[in-house]
This record gives C-alpha cells, structure tokens and sequence, in this order.
C-alpha cells in the first residue's frame, strides 16, 4: 500500500539538483513515502524498460505497479500527484487500534447519553458500593435528573472510561459531555451550593401536569387515543 517516487536524474542537469531538494521536503512531510533517486544513465536498462529518454522524470508506484508518471522540473504539480497518491496510500490500522478507536467512541456516545450521567456500581435502585450509594442519595436529595451505567454490566467500559477520564475510581458524574468528579468533588459542590446550578433538575410531578394540561386551549385526557 505504501507510495513509493522514484525520481530518474542526471549529476549535470541542474534542473534535477533543484527537484532532489523538492523531494527532500516532500519525504519530511510524507514519512510514509519512500522517495528513491536513480541516476538515469547509471541504469540504462532500468531507464530503457521505463521509458526514460529526459530528466528529470518522476514514476510513482504502489504494490509494485507504477500508477502515474510526471516529465520535467514541475514542483507544484509533483508536490500536487505526491498528494493526492499519498492520500490512498497510508497503511491500514491495526485491529488492536480500531478496536481502540471503536471505544472510543462508544464511550463518547454513553457520556453523552444524557444530560447528566452518572457511571456507578450498581444501579440507583440497587447500588454496589457505598460510595454509588451516597452519590445516588445525593443526586435525589437535589432532585437532579440523571441516567446511570452500571460498570459491572461491561467491563471494556469499566476498564476504558478510567483511562478516557484520566478518573480512576467510581462513581463517576458527568453533565453535557463533560467529567464533573467522583463523590468527594460532588460533596464538596453540594456544601458550596455549586451542584444546584450544575446539575440538571428533574421536572416536579406539579409542575409537569401544568405543563399537560397547558399544551393546548383544549386538552382531553382519555384512555387511548381519538382514532
């Protein structure tokens, strides 16, 4: 898969001395181009096979099979077919990389599940730890609306959030996205009054049916529905 430019020159053509100093700013931007220069009269019969009859000439190869060809000192176009070859040319991930990647981004996409998640030992109803426990109880004390995980359900997760949270230990609280801190930090927040304006509240039962009962100028509430 890797791109390899093969560049045919000549010591007294000092139009091929200029492209050798393009190239060697092309390969400190492509590391993964392998740039070859072959004296075009030193190797007659490779020129001849290539059909090399002026220098400079560049062939540009991959798997071994030659893909373009560009004659003459032209640095903007060779800088442009370095580009674009180049582009198709980086090696494949390794699986244990995709792997990593696909972590990634599950656990973006668990984190951002809600507004506010919370990662914990357990479940609220039934937490495993103490710690989860006194989060929970936290959590419903300021009426906070949140969605749980319970780590022990998966550990590729238990095991990678650590690692994509810089956070060794659980519970872990996040709000839009972001790691607020484990239970020390929320306590802390909740004795400076900090974690009312943080967290998301959950909507009260009074509160919700006001909303229902205002949604229209006439609203019916029925068992099913009109059709």
């Amino acid at each position: 898969r890797s791109l390899v430019v093969v560049h045919f020159w000549a010591s007294w053509a000092p139009q091929c001395v200029q492209m050798n100093e393009v190239m060697a700013a092309l390969a400190q931007e492509h590391s993964q181009v392998t740039f070859v220069q072959l004296e075009a009269e030193a190797v007659p019969e490779v020129s001849e096979k290539y059909g090399i009859s002026s220098v400079p000439t560049f062939l540009f190869f991959k798997n071994s099979q030659k893909v373009d060809r560009l004659d003459g000192a032209h640095a903007p176009e060779l800088t442009q077919k370095v580009q674009r070859h180049a582009a198709g040319a980086a090696p494949a991930a390794s699986p244990a990389a995709c792997a990593q990647e696909q972590l990634q981004a599950r656990l973006k996409k668990l984190i951002n599940a809600a507004p506010c998640m919370l990662f914990m030992k357990g479940s609220p109803k039934e937490p495993r730890c103490g710690f989860s426990k006194q989060m929970v109880e936290i959590l419903s004390r300021h009426n906070v609306a949140f969605s749980s995980f319970d780590i022990f359900s998966d550990e590729e997760v238990r095991q990678g959030l650590k690692t994509f949270s810089n956070w060794p230990t659980y519970p872990q609280l996040y709000v839009s996205g972001e790691l607020i801190g484990g239970l020390d930090i929320i306590k802390e927040l909740e004795a400076s009054g900090e974690l009312d304006t943080i967290c998301p509240k959950a909507q009260k039962l009074e509160d919700r049916l006001k909303s229902l009962i205002n949604k229209a100028p006439v609203m019916l509430f029925m068992k099913g529905n009109k059709q």
